[in-house]
């Protein structure tokens, strides 16, 4: 077989591991490597320095969201293809605001899989129909059933900032350090499906119009 791309499949599970492998080897041209963790991941991507890296997010050591840009930065010009059991648009948002190219979810058909990794591989940014679809409703959706999701002091967080309060005078609002304040808005910003900072200061002050 010639190996037209070699494929580093990072995932905590052994048997899907194997499955994965198994659908990827199938395709002519797919070298398959594996890591069970972020920091076997890490080390693997720097020796084998693979095309392409599947994702999981959900690993034992750290968020595979985490590992994202250590892993682009280890190998330049790497593609990089989530594959995990959370596709909802907060996560799929996130894993593309870090530089992720490509998401599929394990319920997602065997085909989907490998067409993903070859289109991701190929230079194209792939999302599977479902998480496109889910992705896209978020975006859609009214602003009064995005905040529904939002707990008292988050959107309580997201008015001050619409008011053009810092992060600092939030916290003094709210009685909180500014590092809740931070983590805070960040959770804000991966509930709401939202791809930048920018962004959620933009639906902030939308939202306190």
């Amino acid at each position: 077989m010639t190996v037209t791309a070699r494929v580093l499949l990072v995932d905590d599970h052994a048997v899907v591991r194997a499955g994965c492998r198994q659908l990827l080897e199938a395709w002519e041209g797919f070298e398959v490597a594996e890591a069970a963790t972020a920091a076997e991941a890490l080390r693997r991507a720097a020796e084998i320095r693979p095309d392409l890296v599947i994702l999981d997010i959900n690993l034992p050591d750290r968020s595979g969201l985490e590992i994202i840009a250590d892993l682009a930065a280890a190998v330049p010009g790497l593609r990089i293809l989530m594959f995990s059991m959370h596709g909802d648009s907060a996560h799929v948002a996130r894993a593309m605001e870090r530089g992720a190219h490509g998401f599929v979810t394990k319920s997602d058909p065997p085909e989907v899989i490998v067409e993903a990794a070859r289109r991701v591989v190929a230079g194209e940014v792939y999302l599977s129909q479902p998480v496109a679809q889910r992705l896209a409703l978020a975006r859609m959706a009214p602003v009064e059933d995005r905040l529904d999701q939002l707990t008292r002091r988050e959107r309580e967080a997201l008015r001050l900032l619409g008011q053009g309060k810092t992060l600092a005078e939030i916290a003094a609002s709210l009685g909180v350090s500014y590092k809740t304040v931070a983590n805070t808005l960040s959770g804000v910003k991966l509930k709401l499906g939202l791809s930048s900072s920018a962004e959620l200061m933009r639906f902030a002050v939308q939202e306190t119009a």
